[in-house]
């Protein structure tokens, strides 16, 4: 039944990560720096979801990331994963709680091992949304992540594009990690 997920069935289950990196503006320095992170997700499936002859089967998402021992995360998202099996369509809908919202999609085989997702302000299929303080501060101009599976593992490269006040050109602010399974999802049926 895990292949109705297409790509996204091998991300089912807990994942943990303690080798990101995250490369960014640091406000108390005054200028780009990286920053080691841990990281923890879980993806549960669920699907089908019905949009007239449209069938989504999807991963209920949740991340965190934290910095040495700190005891609250600095960053969190929840969200969505969906694959449409028809069109080969792969959409990731997340909120992260500084004000902003993300639809970024691509397409991939249903067996694929690998694939990229993208978004942009303005774009019409795939928009970033924002609010005021960020779009003044540290507007999100585009997105782009690609995520690659493998045993037991799987990784992902992003990067966002920022228009920084601090700064007189866009800074590509970078995020990568490479998680490993610890618990397993069961799929719904």
């Amino acid at each position: 039944m895990a292949n109705e997920w297409g790509p996204l069935g091998a991300l089912a289950g807990s994942w943990e990560g303690e080798g990101g990196l995250d490369t960014s503006f640091h406000h108390a320095d005054d200028k780009v720096g990286g920053t080691p992170y841990l990281e923890k997700v879980t993806f549960a499936p669920f699907g089908p979801v019905d949009n007239g002859s449209q069938h989504l089967y999807g991963l209920d998402y949740k991340t965190a990331m934290w910095r040495n021992d700190e005891q609250d995360p600095f960053h969190t998202e929840i969200g969505y994963w969906l694959w449409d099996g028809a069109t080969g369509e792969i959409l990731r809908a997340f909120s992260i709680p500084r004000g902003i919202t993300v639809l970024a999609g691509g397409h991939a085989d249903a067996d694929a091992t690998s694939f990229t997702l993208k978004a942009a302000v303005g774009d019409p299929q795939y928009p970033i949304g924002e609010g005021q303080y960020l779009t003044a501060n540290a507007s999100s101009v585009s997105y782009e992540v690609t995520v690659t599976v493998g045993d037991g593992t799987w990784s992902y490269a992003e990067t966002t594009m920022l228009r920084m006040k601090e700064l007189p050109d866009l800074l590509p602010h970078t995020d990568h990690n490479t998680l490993h399974k610890v618990a397993v999802h069961h799929f719904p049926g």
